[in-house]
């Protein structure tokens, strides 16, 4: 029985395949995107006529919106803050409404029950 640290199936010298075993990477291009509060991001790209680079990248120290002019970086997305399904329901109906549909389902209740 093999030590309790071993991994199975593995052997001494076994590691990831090389550049040689792999094939040749596709050329790339590095394009630096800054956010507002200064930090820089390099994300590659494949180097190819179809690539799309995006204008804007994720800074993924701050979580902010990163763009290619670092003298005008982006502006910080606003949050907007979590709603409730109540929230929702009321930007969707007015207090009027509101109480006409109450009405109407409790006396659709009252007729259910009888009363």
């Amino acid at each position: 029985m093999a030590g309790g640290s071993a991994i199975r199936g593995s052997r001494v010298g076994a590691g990831p395949m090389g550049e040689a075993e792999r094939g040749e990477a596709a050329p790339r291009v590095w394009v630096s995107y800054w956010c507002n509060q200064g930090h820089e991001v390099r994300p590659s790209f494949a180097k190819e006529p179809d690539i799309v680079i995006p204008e804007t990248w994720d800074c993924p120290r701050c979580g902010g919106p990163a763009g290619q002019d670092k003298e005008n970086p982006p502006s910080p997305t606003k949050n907007e803050p979590y709603k409730t399904h109540l929230a929702y329901v009321k930007e969707r109906r007015s207090d009027e409404d509101g109480a006409a549909l109450l009405d109407e389902a409790l006396a659709a209740l009252r007729e259910r029950r009888g009363g």
